[in-house]
């Protein structure tokens, strides 16, 4: 049995994953499960007890094969829970839920200003501050028997090991409730009195606490088994970048976010739902996303079928693009309806060309956005699968290194970091966490020269 591996609970927007990884960061095991979200009740909310019970199920398998030594969760941002000491007092809301119009000028008000958050007005339910207000004005009983406001990684936290914590890369996450640059709560938190609802703030790494006993049993895990804070996703898979000089991380998955690393605050535009996220250190990181994941997935269709170069040139050639934008979730042009200019593709291979043309496209349009003109680009996530992705990027770019991680999952890396923090792979970035997991460092892309690929850019930004 191997010995001082480290379970991580990775919940995305879209799927669960948990991923059982050894001392020396490769995977030994993983499971998923789709994050399913249930419409009915109150609003529409997160499956908590469907993602607990299969939680402990594949936990109890993993503790065969290993012996784990930690446990750590990583979840998609923009979520909490409103708990008391027994659990829930509401159900996990969805943010893609569109909150009732009624309450947006109420909100307006109080919301802090975007100098003060760099958090921008965003639709549904993504400004978590506006989740939580609505849920105190619509469920008042239930709101005021909370005891925490956990952020999502926190509040499985909690479940696991019974200590209550707040985490700032969460917090930080165009919430209203943080200022990045001030490392501190808005006054969103004060005009509401929920100052006494979260939590002591605790960093990503720190050790809350011992298994539950009553867990232990179930599982078969180790009693000593230590339940880490936890992160937010992006943020899990930015932590191995952010020693070494200027970079942009593009986390890819159900979001695409360009996180430029050293950049300034002061080009920030909300309109083009520009932000500052904060990093596990708590420093305030400039970026910009759009729902990339989701909007290849409409582009490419319900059965997506790789492309080949000749795909690639043929749309290129004959001038179908694909306009911003196909999801309904914020981005640099959010409420905007995409559409399909030039000849329609005829095939799924052109589909998925199509999709990866334009995912590349915005990409790009949020780094230039951003400024970050310098330094490596490290391309994150789900992307690495798509072959064509990064070469196109670099070609677009040839005054960057653009480089595509080794791992497809940075945020499983990122997680086994925290687990580990305080020994040298874990503290010092890319490098000694690329060699922990396998000695291979991430691979420059070699750009895709295709005819017209420049040109079919301007024409894309100019139909905009």
């Amino acid at each position: 049995m191997t010995g001082s591996a480290t379970i991580v609970l990775d919940i995305g927007k879209t799927n669960v994953k948990l991923a059982l990884i050894d001392a020396d960061g490769r995977t030994l095991a993983e499971q998923r499960s789709p994050n399913a979200i249930v419409a009915g009740g109150l609003y529409p909310h997160h499956d908590t007890e469907r993602i607990w019970n299969w939680m402990l199920g594949a936990m109890r398998g993993f503790a065969q094969m290993a012996q784990v030594g930690a446990i750590v969760p990583v979840t998609h941002g923009a979520t909490a829970a409103l708990v008391d000491d027994e659990g829930l007092v509401l159900p996990v809301l969805d943010y893609e839920f569109e909150l009732p119009p009624s309450q947006d000028a109420a909100y307006r008000a109080l919301r802090p200003a975007y100098a003060s958050s760099h958090s921008p007005l965003l639709p549904a339910g993504l400004n978590l501050g506006r989740q939580l207000a609505w849920q105190a004005h619509a469920w008042p009983e239930q709101f005021a028997r909370a005891r925490h406001i956990l952020m999502y990684p926190q509040y499985w936290a909690w479940r696991l090991c019974g200590v209550a914590a707040s985490e700032v890369t969460s917090l930080g996450c165009h919430t209203d409730l943080w200022q990045p640059a001030r490392q501190q709560y808005s006054a969103l938190v004060e005009r509401l009195g929920w100052s006494g609802l979260f939590p002591p703030m605790q960093p990503a790494w720190a050790p809350l606490g011992m298994l539950k006993a009553e867990l232990v049993a179930q599982t078969g895990l180790p009693a000593d088994c230590k339940v880490v804070c936890g992160i937010h996703d992006s943020n899990a898979s930015l932590l191995r970048h952010l020693q070494g000089g200027p970079r942009t991380v593009l986390s890819t998955g159900t979001w695409v976010i360009a996180a430029a690393i050293g950049m300034p605050l002061d080009g920030l535009r909300e309109e083009a739902d520009m932000l500052a996220n904060s990093n596990a250190l708590g420093e305030p990181v400039a970026c910009m996303r759009f729902m990339g994941g989701r909007e290849f997935g409409e582009l490419a269709g319900p059965t997506p079928a790789l492309c080949t170069a000749d795909d690639l040139q043929r749309l290129i050639a004959q001038g179908t693009m694909a306009l911003p934008c196909f999801a309904a979730a914020g981005g640099p042009f959010g409420g905007r309806a995409g559409e399909i200019a030039g000849p329609a593709p005829q095939t799924a291979q052109e589909r998925y060309a199509l999709a990866t043309l334009y995912c590349v496209l915005m990409s790009d349009y949020c780094l230039s956005a951003l400024g970050a003109a310098e330094g490596e680009v490290v391309v994150e996530g789900s992307y690495t699968g798509n072959p064509h992705f990064a070469p196109l990027l670099a070609a677009l770019r040839p005054a960057q290194n653009v480089v595509c991680s080794d791992d497809a999952s940075g945020t499983t890396c990122g997680a086994w970091m925290l687990a580990h923090w305080g020994n040298a792979a874990a503290r010092h970035g890319e490098d000694g966490a690329a060699a922990a997991r396998d000695g291979s460092a991430p691979s420059a892309a070699q750009p895709l020269a295709l005819a017209g690929w420049a040109e079919y850019r301007a024409r894309w930004l100019a139909a905009l």
